[in-house]
């Protein structure tokens, strides 16, 4: 990515990260804007978004987010309409990083357990 692009991206997470903290309804499971991609003429960005919660509630909230697309967007271009002559269209993904790498470090755990395990039988012995 170009440092336009940088740029821009840093400024929507800062932005939406805003939105759902300030302006959202606070019913539901917590969101965090993890990262956010554009594309190179500005034209979509693509959210990633983190969501502490059940399974059933993570599946909600970002489906309520992808319906709701029109309405974030408004409030995110009532943000920073003096900083864009366009806002881009916004595409909102679930991020599951945190939960793989919580999910690897308990496999690292177990692994590490077992062998430490093993080697003090054989000390043992």
């Amino acid at each position: 990515m170009s440092i336009r692009t940088d740029k821009v991206a840093s400024l929507l997470q800062k932005e939406l990260g805003a939105i759902f903290e300030k302006e959202l309804p606070r019913s539901g499971p917590l969101l965090t804007v993890t990262g956010v991609k554009v594309t190179a003429d500005l034209g979509i960005a693509r959210i990633y978004i983190s969501v502490i919660g059940s399974e059933k509630e993570r599946k909600e909230a970002v489906g309520h987010l992808q319906n709701e697309t029109r309405s974030i967007r408004k409030l995110l271009s009532a943000r920073i309409r003096h900083q864009f002559r366009r806002i881009p269209e916004l595409e909102f993904y679930e991020d599951r990083l945190f939960e793989q790498a919580n999910r690897i470090e308990e496999l690292l755990r177990e692994a590490l357990g077992n062998s430490d395990n093993e080697q003090g039988g054989e000390k043992t012995r």
